[in-house]
């Protein structure tokens, strides 16, 4: 479709439609609604996964999320680009079997240096399903323990590709925090997959890409097909022959000459007027909202991405986010009633009074998920 002659798309319109697709300008009603609709959210650093999860979900706090996480109705896993992500439990399986293959080629040269073979993993699967099962799980530092007993070397991130490996294949997955001290900082126990995920839908090659582009397109559209084949890896045939058979089903939006898709309740939008020009929003670092896309120009101006990720080093900073477009970063200092939240906008222009104090809304908003 051609942008609504009652709306003239602009960048910040378009990063509006993304705040609206991702449940940034109303939400989800849960952890786990919010997981299966996103299809998968970057989790690298859990506490920031955590805040995009509070971020979409009204009313949460921290306990929430963590006891979604607990209780295996959301799990963290390397589903794609060999990057740690928030997924749905029933849909991990078949969305492993779309992406694993390509994954495992991609750090094959890797694991011929760290000496990894068939041999030496199925002995390390077979030594941590023997530990895991039927049990509550198991830290990394216990499976590491258990390798070198064996003989299988873990230092120089041997042993951290070997539970990637175990993990690729389906035969482990990260379950519930490993205790108390733990939950702040990630660390998660190894626990085995069939009996932490019970369930799992069952889709083909063709019809798990399908749904995967849907649900991507649903959730982060306006996007592009080149945006969904870098966020999966999924090759780029295969992603225009899945776009095919679902193309009655998205709408397309012409803007600067490339084609994006979207959801039609989102399209509709254009119609009425796009919400959140006033919305200022304090987003965590690695937030779907910028990372869920290869081009990230409409949301981020290039003159200040080194603001985001300094250095380009793939460490992406906290984010404010105005009427659609990321005007600068936050940063917070301090612990429990010390906390403090500092704005860092890009210039003196990037937060008007009003904005400032919407921010602070936010800022407060971020605390008390953090502290409850």
């Amino acid at each position: 479709m051609a942008g609504s002659p009652k709306i003239r798309v602009t960048p910040r319109v378009m990063g509006r439609l993304r705040l609206a697709s991702q449940g940034l300008l109303g939400g989800f009603s849960s952890p786990e609604e919010c997981v299966t609709t996103m299809g998968a959210m970057q989790a690298q650093d859990l506490g920031s996964a955590f805040w995009a999860v509070g971020q979409r979900v009204p009313g949460s706090g921290l306990s929430t999320v963590l006891e979604a996480l607990e209780n295996g109705k959301v799990v963290r896993s390397w589903p794609m680009r060999g990057t740690l992500h928030l997924v749905p439990p029933q849909d991990l399986r078949w969305i492993l079997g779309i992406t694993t293959e390509r994954s495992m080629r991609s750090v094959a040269a890797r694991h011929r240096e760290l000496g990894i073979d068939a041999a030496d993993v199925a002995m390390c699967r077979d030594l941590a399903l023997e530990r895991v099962t039927s049990s509550p799980g198991a830290t990394r530092e216990e499976l590491f323990k258990i390798f070198e007993s064996a003989g299988q070397a873990t230092a120089a991130q041997r042993g951290i590709h070997l539970l990637w490996i175990l993990c690729q294949n389906g035969w482990l997955v990260q379950g519930p925090p490993a205790g108390t001290a733990g939950k702040a900082l990630g660390q998660q126990l190894f626990v085995a997959f069939d009996e932490w995920i019970p369930e799992s839908k069952v889709l083909g090659r063709e019809e798990g890409i399908a749904e995967f582009l849907l649900r991507y397109i649903r959730s982060h559209g306006p996007a592009t097909l080149n945006d969904f084949a870098w966020w999966t890896q999924i090759p780029k045939a295969e992603v225009k022959a899945a776009h095919e058979a679902l193309r009655s089903q998205l709408v397309e939006l012409d803007f600067g000459g490339t084609s994006y898709w979207l959801s039609p309740e989102i399209a509709a939008l254009l119609d009425d007027g796009v919400p959140g020009s006033r919305t200022v929003l304090a987003l965590p670092g690695f937030d779907e909202f910028l990372l869920g896309y290869q081009d990230r120009n409409l949301v981020l101006p290039p003159e200040h991405f080194q603001k985001v990720v300094p250095g380009g080093n793939g460490v992406f900073k906290r984010m404010i986010v105005s009427g659609g477009e990321v005007v600068g970063t936050w940063s917070r200092s301090g612990t429990g009633r010390t906390a403090v939240v500092e704005p860092e906008p890009f210039s003196t222009e990037g937060l008007t009074p009003a904005a400032r104090r919407s921010f602070e809304l936010q800022a407060a908003k971020y605390l008390r998920f953090m502290e409850s």
